[in-house]
């Protein structure tokens, strides 16, 4: 509705200026060949006249120029108000609409709970936000560049304009209750302000940072970072390892996530299986034979993992497994748990 007002406000701005347009050229055809004035003169006077600045005449007007005037007076009085009001019209209600459709974005970051917030929307923020859109995760951007933020504002993206560096920012984009913080800025120090403040804001929150240059990595982990991502180094190692063993890397890109209900790789914590106050096994849990899922990895409650573990593997509170399964066993296996997505 805002988009078809603003369309309507410039439809009428179109009309306006051709309305001046055409008075102008009325007024310097009218002075050129009723007065007989040059060109030159011809436009002075037309502006004068349309602007009514009050300016004395080139020459003493004659009957007809007289008569002429002031119909060229009387009609640009008409158009030229009209114009102004309409331009004044669309300044203010765009100002109006720019407002009411931020307030309509904090509100609706405001009310998000264990969102994503990726920092900076270049190459690597624009893939984690369409990775995290396919499997349907609730994210915030936070952008400063005003062409990036008119973009995320037409796709109806969640955004908040500023400087990640700055704590307010952060704050506005919901930090608090985020679960998660992607700094992708293309500057390591930029990275390494935002996992400082964002770390000291959320003791809790789970931060992911991109490095460009290895000797960040050690700083950025101190900084509070939990993953840190060297782009660089991984394409190097995906491209050597294609050589090396091509069917191998092959079959492990095709086991990535690639969409909510296309996914053959999921990981779940163990309250979601089972009543955490009975001490069970994997055995116990019968993936298999329920869901046709197969585990293939644990990860215990002090962070430490198992490469396929063993059938008589204790699972306690805080844990996790990971299992392989084809899209629908995958399915199956939240169905039968009732484990939302």
């Amino acid at each position: 509705m805002n988009n078809a007002i603003i369309r309507l406000f410039r439809s009428k701005i179109y009309t306006a200026v051709i309305l001046l347009l055409i008075v102008l050229c009325i007024g310097v055809l009218g002075y050129r060949f009723i007065s007989g004035y040059d060109w030159l003169d011809a436009v002075y006077m037309t502006v004068i006249t349309i602007t009514t600045v009050g300016f004395a005449e080139v020459n003493p007007l004659d009957t007809q120029s007289k008569i002429f005037t002031i119909f060229l007076i009387l009609a640009s009085v008409v158009i030229v108000g009209y114009a102004i009001t309409i331009i004044t019209e669309y300044i203010l209600s765009k100002n109006n609409f720019e407002d009411i459709k931020q307030r309509k974005m904090q509100k609706k970051i405001d009310a998000m709970n264990n969102h994503i917030i990726i920092c900076g929307f270049g190459r690597n923020g624009r893939q984690a936000a369409k990775k995290l859109e396919d499997y349907g995760k609730s994210y915030v951007i936070i952008e400063r560049d005003k062409d990036t933020i008119e973009k995320l504002q037409e796709e109806g993206i969640p955004f908040v304009f500023g400087n990640a560096n700055e704590d307010e920012v952060l704050r506005e984009a919901g930090i608090d209750k985020a679960s998660t913080l992607i700094s992708a800025l293309p500057s390591d120090a930029d990275n390494l302000f935002v996992v400082l403040s964002a770390r000291q804001i959320n003791a809790n929150l789970k931060i992911i940072s991109r490095a460009s240059q290895e000797t960040s990595y050690n700083k950025l982990k101190l900084a509070g970072a939990n993953n840190v991502i060297l782009p660089d180094r991984i394409g190097g190692d995906h491209m050597a390892s294609l050589v090396v063993i091509p069917d191998l890397v092959e079959f492990i890109d095709n086991l990535g996530i690639v969409g909510e209900h296309n996914i053959n790789i999921e990981e779940v914590k163990v309250e979601q299986l089972y009543n955490t106050r009975q001490v069970q096994t994997i055995r116990d849990l019968d993936l298999r034979q329920k869901s046709g899922c197969t585990v293939i990895g644990f990860k215990d409650d002090k962070g430490e993992y198992i490469v396929n573990p063993e059938a008589n593997t204790k699972l306690v509170p805080g844990s996790k497994i990971i299992v392989l399964g084809r899209p629908e066993q995958i399915q199956q296996l939240n169905s039968e748990f009732n484990i939302e997505q």
